[in-house]
């Protein structure tokens, strides 16, 4: 078990990096083909992306239920692009099969990908093992500016909300 670190950490993000979140709904549950299938492919992709550090993931979180979540963190865009993009790669089987006999609608797929430009970020764990992107980037002490929320050093204004 990882052990739960009472202090106040953070993550610089000196490096920026790109959040991919992903992830699949059963709309009928009951149709175990597709849904077993859909869940294989992911579980082959991942096996490929811990054998080649070189592919760009940096680690992620899953988690379960009817609509699946996994947050995912890659060094760049450029490396999640071209593992995707990969014509031999499991992605791309993967993909091909959701074309030609997954695509019924007994499962629906989605995705959405951020790009964190390097100081764009801001993270605090307490009392917690290592989780996230803390998992993935050095942890340090969260003090002085780096102690709340409000330590995120983001660079691009906030939009007004829509009147």
């Amino acid at each position: 078990m990882t052990e739960v670190r009472s202090e106040r950490m953070t993550v610089a993000n000196d490096e920026g990096l790109v959040v991919f979140l992903i992830g699949a709904r059963a709309n009928r549950w009951w149709n175990i083909p597709i849904v077993w299938g859909v869940a294989r492919t992911m579980q082959r992709i991942l096996k490929e992306l811990a054998a080649d550090p070189e592919a760009g993931l940096l680690g992620f979180e899953a988690y379960g239920g009817r609509t699946t979540l996994m947050v995912q963190y890659w060094r760049s865009l450029e490396h999640l692009q071209r593992y995707a993009r990969a014509r031999d790669r499991e992605h791309m089987k993967g993909w091909r099969a959701w074309i030609k006999k997954w695509s019924t609608g007994a499962m629906g797929i989605w995705h959405e990908t951020y790009v964190v430009e390097p100081g764009a970020s801001e993270s605090l764990y307490h009392h917690m093992p290592p989780f996230g992107l803390g998992k993935v980037r050095p942890l340090i002490p969260a003090k002085a500016h780096r102690r709340t929320t409000r330590a995120a050093e983001v660079t691009r204004p906030v939009p007004a909300p829509f009147s």
